[in-house]
């Protein structure tokens, strides 16, 4: 029985061509990454089939066990999109494609020292532009140092920022946040921008978002 994934998947794409056109951008300049945190493996399988091969996972344990359940699935790609503490990082090391959310030395070094041997690591630095005290992410101020740091490591490769800014409906706002993420990525000499969710995912190109996450549009609200 059909769930409707591979339809949410055609429109979600349709989506994103429809704002990379707004954009003047060709549609490969923007990765969609399909969010299937507390998602079952099943359904991960379903958007395979349907052509989707980026997916986002929030949780280091639950990545470590559907890479593996999922591990004949070639050309599969495991992004890790949520913080990370240092004592499981050794399971985004071994499995993911990239990671969204470095934003302290300790997780950096912990990772350089686990990718020794294997191909870099692409990361993109979290920095929290919208000053939540609820959120992580680097002071904009603060990203600089952090980044001379970083860089410095050996099997990581530092490829653009990531934000999570607050949701709001209003438009000018959050076109807003998306602004100051790309001028910092673009001062810093960073390509890569990973922004924009179901919420917003379409402002968030048309500011140069070259990687979305989206999760709701796809699978639907979580449990």
């Amino acid at each position: 029985m059909s769930t409707g994934l591979a339809e949410r998947l055609a429109s979600v794409k349709e989506r994103i061509a429809k704002a990379c056109e707004r954009a003047g951008r060709p549609v490969e300049s923007v990765t969609l990454v399909a969010v299937s945190k507390l998602k079952p493996a099943a359904l991960i399988r379903e958007a395979y089939a349907a052509g989707q091969r980026d997916f986002g996972e929030n949780y280091a344990q639950e990545l470590r066990d559907k890479a593996q359940e999922l591990s004949d699935l070639e050309g599969l790609r495991w992004h890790a999109i949520g913080p990370l503490q240092t004592n499981k990082v050794k399971y985004v090391a071994k499995v993911a494609s990239a990671f969204h959310a470095l934003d302290r030395l300790e997780v950096a070094r912990e990772l350089s020292k686990r990718r020794e041997g294997t191909s870099p690591l692409p990361c993109y630095v979290e920095v929290n532009v919208g000053g939540e005290s609820t959120k992580s992410g680097l002071e904009p101020a603060a990203l600089p140092d952090f980044l001379g740091q970083a860089r410095a490591l050996p099997g990581l490769t530092l490829v653009g920022l990531m934000s999570l800014p607050p949701p709001t409906d209003d438009v000018a706002r959050a076109r807003g946040y998306f602004d100051a993420l790309r001028e910092l990525a673009r001062s810093h000499g960073l390509p890569g921008l990973s922004m924009g969710t179901t919420h917003d995912f379409e402002l968030a190109i048309e500011a140069g978002a070259t990687l979305v996450r989206v999760g709701t549009a796809l699978f639907g609200e979580r449990d």
